[in-house]
């Protein structure tokens, strides 16, 4: 079962896709990623956030149930993006969802002064380092001078390495998972 941990639609129940494409973070790592997160943002309030490869939209989900002012969770299976757009319309929450690959959708945003403040970059484990670093290059443009991006893949994946415009921030395993943070630099 996922639930949201915290905020105004705190304990309300996600509902997962269904098949092997799809691996929620478990509840213990977004309880940990969110209390990180509150001591490098100091808030969610206002925040404009990005939730890329989404699944259940739990990570775009909980950052709006703290106070986010909008996410836009991107996930380019048709099944999925349907639970993500049940899961937001059914919390009530303000989400918009983008039935896209991940490359289509950066590709598609270009440099804007509405950038995101917060990135989740949750892909499929098996999914190459090489792309999730040329993905993270697509993003440098559409970031805020002060954001944060987090990248979530398997404890056995090799290290990430961070493109030019970003630097890492701290890094962090929980069993399987193991969660990057960047920011932008420069």
């Amino acid at each position: 079962m996922t639930r949201v941990i915290s905020g105004s639609v705190g304990g309300r129940r996600l509902d997962t896709p269904k098949g092997d494409g799809t691996r929620p973070t478990s509840d213990r790592v977004r309880e940990s990623l969110f209390s990180s997160l509150q001591s490098l943002l100091g808030g969610f309030d206002g925040l404009r956030v990005l939730d890329l490869y989404a699944g259940s939209g739990a990570l775009g989900i909980e950052a709006l149930s703290r106070g986010a002012a909008e996410a836009v969770l991107v996930e380019s299976d048709a099944r999925a993006a349907g639970v993500v757009r049940r899961n937001v319309s059914g919390l009530g929450l303000r989400g918009r969802v983008v039935q896209s690959t991940v490359q289509s959708f950066l590709t598609s945003l270009g440099p804007s002064t509405d950038g995101f403040a917060l990135v989740f970059c949750d892909p499929p484990y098996a999914r190459p380092v090489a792309a999730v670093e040329r993905e993270l290059d697509l993003l440098v443009p559409a970031l805020l001078d002060d954001a944060i991006v987090v990248v979530e893949r398997s404890s056995r994946t090799p290290d990430l390495t961070w493109p030019d415009g970003l630097e890492a921030v701290r890094d962090k395993a929980y069993g399987e998972t193991r969660l990057w943070y960047g920011r932008p630099h420069g």
